[in-house]
């Protein structure tokens, strides 16, 4: 009999067992994320504490209401671009009015996070294609990148007011040439260390979070420039990070009036890409989880939900489940969510000591490190990734990033379903089939026969989905694409996901019935078309 997979206890023993190794990630962690976190709301148009706070809301509420172990809760980067355009919009020019009906759509987001979670809503996620949700985080890093690229030069932020991202790429050689010299050595400083500290060969210094290196070195760099003195009429060097306030931020105005249609889109905006970045994440790192452990996806959503509603309620950015600082907390032996707990009170420690500091932070390292954090979403890696992948998840992820960035996120993900669609039709997919898999369960010596007899793609996997969890866990089962047209990338790696699991749990899943598809590139994972109904047609 196979011996049980030790794993960390959960709850206060899991605290005991293991608080020194989650105490150590979690101040780690909360190196990271204060100066991220800082960025992060100065980004999104919002008083640079609020970052702050809504981390520490992640770590100290969140952190209890959620199952995910390992995942760090807190302000992401992804979220910048919304909040930022929800400030602009909603305040038209009132950046204070802006911020405060901007908390009203977070507050409202947040409900419906809870209410989906509770509804166990969730698995809906899978509906949408994985190269859309590539392509708009590859749009999010590209538009982010366009803006704090010009910030870390020393550019005046009354320049690039009005602008959209197409606009503020075509400025850079402009900026660059008017850079003012003592901000961009900070920003230059500050991308040195961020891009290249991996590659130092001292391996005690790995231990230390680049972005924290960062800033302490920008820090010292704008007392050597002299930077808090009023030299710059044009506009602040340092950030005003603003004061932690527990006063009512909140406006609803927008529920009425012209505002509506601008209200609820980012009421949709903030709700629907929050919970597919932290759904992605939890995901992932369910998959990279040492010990095996699986997350409740929709606790996790509702986990993030009633967040977002405090931290709103207090005058903070939206949190998701975060990459970055989720990777930390792991690459740092975290074992529980205590390391998340842990984080939040460190934050809430360091603000409280370093408070006078933070208003030393010159803007061009804030800058630096967001770049930073865009280029990962948008690296090259990624527009490689997807090749590999198929030409067709490339053209699905650059209309995506182009819709995105020219028009709008929701306008982006929209036309990245949109080309999947046409795609398929190209390949032979019926229209019919679209919603409808048509799949058939029979059951022969004790082993679960699947077959799916029309096209397997990403808006009917739910049907599919649906039927394998009907079946009882450690059942050996066989999935039969023999009779599909067509195999979406979608399908394939949201099946082997769910395969993973199936077998993790004691069971048995193989999918067959690929000896006439021709797979679209050489990823395993890849689209298929079935060759022989090609033939017979």
């Amino acid at each position: 009999m196979k011996a049980a997979r030790w794993k960390p206890a959960t709850g206060f023993k899991g605290f005991t067992e293991n608080w020194k190794d989650d105490l150590m990630s979690g101040f780690l962690v909360s190196l990271i994320a204060l100066p991220l976190s800082l960025g992060i709301a100065g980004a999104s148009n919002f008083p640079p504490m609020m970052g702050v706070m809504t981390a520490i809301v992640g770590g100290v509420l969140a952190s209890f209401l959620t199952n995910s172990e390992l995942t760090i809760k807190g302000p992401a980067a992804g979220l910048i671009v919304v909040v930022a355009s929800a400030v602009n919009e909603l305040g038209r020019g009132d950046m204070v009015r802006g911020w405060h009906l901007t908390l009203g759509a977070i507050v409202l987001a947040g409900v419906i996070q809870v209410v989906t979670g509770l509804l166990k809503l969730p698995r809906f996620a899978d509906f949408f294609p994985l190269s859309v949700i590539h392509g708009m985080l590859a749009a999010i890093g590209i538009i982010i990148m366009s803006k704090q690229i010009h910030l870390a030069v020393g550019i005046a932020p009354s320049e690039l007011n009005g602008k959209g991202p197409l606009e503020l790429l075509e400025m850079v050689p402009h900026s660059i040439m008017h850079m003012e010299y003592h901000i961009a050595i900070i920003g230059l400083v500050g991308l040195m260390i961020m891009f290249g500290w991996k590659f130092l060969s001292f391996s005690f210094l790995k231990k230390i979070p680049p972005a924290f290196v960062a800033l302490v070195l920008a820090i010292l760099l704008g007392q050597f420039f002299h930077l808090s003195e009023p030299l710059y009429d044009d506009f602040k060097p340092l950030i005003n990070p603003g004061n932690f306030s527990l006063g009512y931020h909140l406006d609803f105005s927008g529920i009425s009036g012209d505002l509506l249609p601008v209200f609820i889109k980012y009421i949709v905006m903030l709700a629907i890409i929050g919970s597919l970045e932290s759904l992605m994440t939890v995901k992932a790192f369910d998959l990279l989880d040492p010990y095996k452990r699986k997350s409740d996806l929709s606790r996790d959503v509702t986990a993030v939900g009633v967040g977002n509603v405090v931290a709103g309620i207090l005058g903070g950015l939206p949190m998701i489940s975060e990459v970055a600082r989720s990777s930390a907390n792991m690459g740092n032996g975290a074992k529980t969510r205590w390391a998340n707990f842990f984080h939040g009170v460190f934050l809430l420690i360091l603000v409280s000591l370093l408070a006078p500091v933070m208003k030393m932070v010159p803007v061009a390292v804030l800058a630096a490190m967001l770049i930073f954090v865009g280029f990962r979403l948008a690296s090259p890696s990624e527009f490689t990734h997807i090749y590999h992948i198929g030409k067709e998840q490339l053209v699905i992820f650059l209309v995506t990033i182009v819709a995105a960035i020219s028009i709008d996120l929701l306008v982006g993900i929209a036309c990245g379903i949109v080309t999947k669609v046409i795609i398929q039709l190209l390949y032979g997919v019926k229209p019919s089939e679209i919603f409808n898999p048509k799949v058939e369960v029979k059951v022969d010596k004790e082993i679960y026969f699947i077959n799916v007899r029309h096209a397997a793609v990403f808006t009917n996997y739910l049907g599919l989905k649906s039927k394998l969890e009907n079946i009882p866990q450690g059942q050996v089962v066989q999935i039969d694409f023999s009779n599909a047209p067509y195999v979406d990338h979608t399908v394939m790696e949201n099946l082997t996901r769910f395969k993973e699991d199936y077998e993790e749990a004691g069971g048995q899943m193989e999918l067959i019935g690929f000896g006439y598809h021709l797979s679209l590139s050489d990823h395993p994972l890849a689209a298929r078309k079935n060759q022989r109904q090609t033939v017979l047609s």
